[in-house]
């Protein structure tokens, strides 16, 4: 039987204007962007629609403005919301893909990404680092890699998001040093990202006890259907384990490939993709193959998506 699996877009998704109409077409949606600007401590809806771009991309605001995008259009969907068997998320994505189904509120959703968020930029300004994505190599010659250039300084994989597609991180020698042992490897391509920091590494490390002690005050509630962890690329079903695994997921990389290969096994061949951009559905149209990709971005394709399921 044909299965549903819901994705959920992360950092580096976002663009100026994301979201816009999707805002001024609720008010439930305003009333979210005012209570994520109340916690942010600065006006999220006006950084998301009018920019600029380089504030955009700060981590402190990229993440509340990516999640805010992905909540907005669940909460317009509302009763049109399709059937669906799995969620996950890529990262950041992962909170709203708790907030999917009932693990977490909005709300609590919301202030868990702003504080992580604030955090993670802390922890890059405190331990400086960097990324690199390589092309074109296995995950275990990645691994290799990794392990030879940390002679340099700390890198580990950070992203697996796709079985050729891996994103390092960690410190700056470390990082440089496994890009050219990289392309050393046969890697069709190694390239340094402009990011702020060296996100799902060690240098992580700090903003991984704060958030820590954040979550513990944040309520947890058994996921109405199973969420794929980022962590371990298995579904998890109880509250105090998605905590556990939120914590992690800060340092640990994001098994992203694993996840759509264990989504492909258990019988998923549609996967709607909710929130800015195609990058996941992009991912999954490689690695998974499925019958139908679907992307729910801006109003209008709620709205063709909508009458299309009637």
């Amino acid at each position: 039987m044909s299965k549903t699996a819901l994705f959920f877009p992360g950092q580096a998704s976002q663009y100026v204007g994301m979201g816009k109409e999707l805002y001024d077409h609720s008010d439930e949606v305003k009333s979210l962007y005012k209570f994520a600007s109340d916690e942010l401590g600065a006006d999220i809806a006006a950084l998301s629609f009018e920019g600029p771009a380089e504030e955009l991309t700060r981590t402190r605001f990229t993440q509340p403005a990516i999640l805010l995008h992905s909540l907005a259009a669940l909460t317009i969907m509302k009763d049109n919301m399709p059937a669906f068997d799995y969620t996950a998320g890529h990262s950041l994505g992962e909170y709203v893909a708790l907030a999917a189904v009932g693990a977490l509120s909005y709300e609590d959703a919301i202030r868990a990404v702003v504080k992580r968020a604030a955090l993670m930029e802390e922890a890059c300004q405190n331990n400086p680092g960097t990324m690199a994505a390589t092309i074109g190599l296995s995950i275990e010659s990645v691994e290799d890699v990794c392990k030879r250039a940390s002679a340099k300084g700390i890198v580990i994989p950070a992203n697996f998001n796709s079985s050729s597609q891996i994103v390092i991180s960690g410190s700056l020698d470390g990082v440089g040093e496994a890009v050219v042992l990289a392309k050393d490897a046969g890697a069709k391509r190694a390239v340094m990202l402009q990011v702020g920091g060296a996100f799902h590494s060690p240098l992580m490390a700090s903003a991984k006890r704060g958030l820590e002690d954040y979550l513990a005050g944040i309520t947890f509630n058994q996921p109405t259907k199973p969420v794929i962890a980022n962590v371990t690329a298995k579904a998890v079903l109880d509250g105090e384990g998605i905590r556990n695994l939120l914590v992690e997921q800060v340092t640990a990389p994001v098994k992203w490939v694993q996840t759509m290969t264990y989504l492909k096994e258990n019988g998923v061949t549609r996967i709607i993709e909710i929130g800015p951009g195609k990058v996941l559905g992009s991912l999954a149209k490689r690695e998974m193959r499925p019958d139908a990709i679907i992307n729910l971005d801006t109003l209008a394709d709620i709205d063709t998506f909508t009458r299309s399921e009637m």
